[in-house]
């Protein structure tokens, strides 16, 4: 990956983190079990389901 493709790629990261974390329940992020928990249910429920279109036959909708 070229270097333009990986600032682009950790812009987004930090922008879906940042994404996350305004949706986490607040209640649950206050220790280390409880961010790892939350942040775990986040990426199976939200972003390995779009990670997945990279296994498949499918293209990811462009912007």
């Amino acid at each position: 990956m070229n270097q333009d493709k990986q600032e682009r790629l950790k812009a987004c990261l930090e922008e879906l983190a940042t994404l996350l974390y305004e949706e986490a329940d607040k209640s649950q992020v206050i220790d280390l079990e409880g961010k790892e928990k939350t942040v775990r249910s986040q990426i199976l429920e939200l972003v390995s389901p779009e990670i997945a279109l990279f296994l498949s036959n499918k293209q990811p909708k462009q912007k």
